[in-house]
C-alpha cells in the first residue's frame, strides 16, 4: 500500500471525507498529531498529506511546532515527494517554500464555492482530467496573496486568486477546503460566529451543506485517487520548475 503521512494541525479538521478517499484509492494513513506528538522522518513516507487548522501559518509564538511542519514540508517538496496542502497545510506549504500569507484583504470567505481551472491545470497529473469549475468549501481569514518563486498557479477565483497552486512539480497547495462534511463546516461556524456571518444567507443551513458535500465529493475522490497514484509512482510527476526554490 501507499504509505501517507497525514498532519493533522488542529482537532476540529481531521481528514474525514478525504481520508475515506485515500483509503479508498489503497493509501495507508499514518496521521500524526504535531501539537502533541513529534512528526516523523519523512523516510518510508511516499507522500504528505497536511490539513487545516484555526491558527495561521506563522502563529509560532503560541503553536512553536508549526516550525517543524514548515520544514517537513519544505523538505519533501525539495526531494519531490508528493505533498497535498489543505488550508492551512497549503498557506504552510506556501509559506515553506518562498510564498508569503497574510490577513485577507477581502475579508473572510466562508461558505461553499467555485474554483476555476487555469491553463496549467489541464496537463496537470492531478488536474487535467478534472472539469473546468470545482466545487469547493472555504473557511478562511488568512490569504496566499503571493506564490513561491516558480510555483504554478492551478486554480483561481473570483475574491482570491490564488486559490491552488503546484511547486517543483510535486507539492499541491490548496486554499479551501475538500475533506470537510456538513456537522465539521457547522462546528465551524459555532467556533468563529463572525466569520461564518460572512457566508451567504443559508449557505451554512444543514441542507444546503448537505448538497454541495455531495457534489465536493463528486469532484475531488478522483482527485484524490490520483494524489495516491502520484505518490506510488504511478502517475508520472509534472516536470520541475524552471525557477530553483529557496526552501526555507
Amino acid at each position: 500500500m501507499t504509505r501517507l503521512l497525514v498532519i493533522q494541525p488542529d482537532d476540529s479538521d481531521p481528514a474525514a471525507n478525504l481520508g475515506d478517499w485515500l483509503a479508498a484509492a489503497g493509501a495507508d494513513l499514518h496521521v500524526v498529531r504535531p501539537f502533541a506528538e513529534p512528526l516523523p522522518a519523512l523516510d518510508g513516507y511516499q507522500g504528505v498529506v497536511c490539513l487545516g487548522g484555526e491558527m495561521g501559518a506563522l502563529d509560532d509564538v503560541k503553536h512553536p511546532w508549526l516550525k517543524d511542519v514548515r520544514q517537513l514540508l519544505a523538505s519533501a517538496t525539495g526531494n519531490r515527494v508528493p505533498v497535498l496542502g489543505v488550508c492551512l497545510g497549503g498557506q504552510l506549504l506556501a509559506v515553506a517554500t518562498g510564498g508569503r500569507v497574510v490577513v485577507g484583504d477581502a475579508g473572510p470567505e466562508v461558505g461553499p464555492s467555485l474554483v476555476a481551472k487555469r491553463d496549467l491545470a489541464w496537463t496537470d497529473p492531478l488536474f487535467a482530467d478534472c472539469p473546468l469549475m470545482l466545487d469547493v468549501m472555504q473557511f478562511h481569514v488568512d490569504s496566499i496573496d503571493r506564490l513561491p518563486p516558480g510555483a504554478d498557479l492551478m486554480m483561481s477565483s473570483g475574491k482570491y486568486p490564488n486559490q491552488a497552486f503546484r511547486v517543483n512539480g510535486c507539492a499541491y497547495g490548496l486554499q479551501f477546503h475538500i475533506e470537510t462534511t456538513t456537522d465539521i463546516v457547522l462546528k465551524w461556524a459555532e467556533m468563529g460566529p463572525q466569520a461564518a456571518a460572512t457566508a451567504r444567507p443559508g449557505a451554512l443551513e444543514r441542507e444546503n451543506l448537505d448538497t454541495v458535500h455531495a457534489e465536493i465529493a463528486e469532484a475531488w475522490e478522483p482527485i484524490a485517487a490520483r494524489f495516491v497514484r502520484l505518490a506510488s509512482g504511478e502517475l508520472p510527476l509534472a516536470d520541475r520548475d524552471r525557477t530553483k526554490l529557496p526552501l526555507l
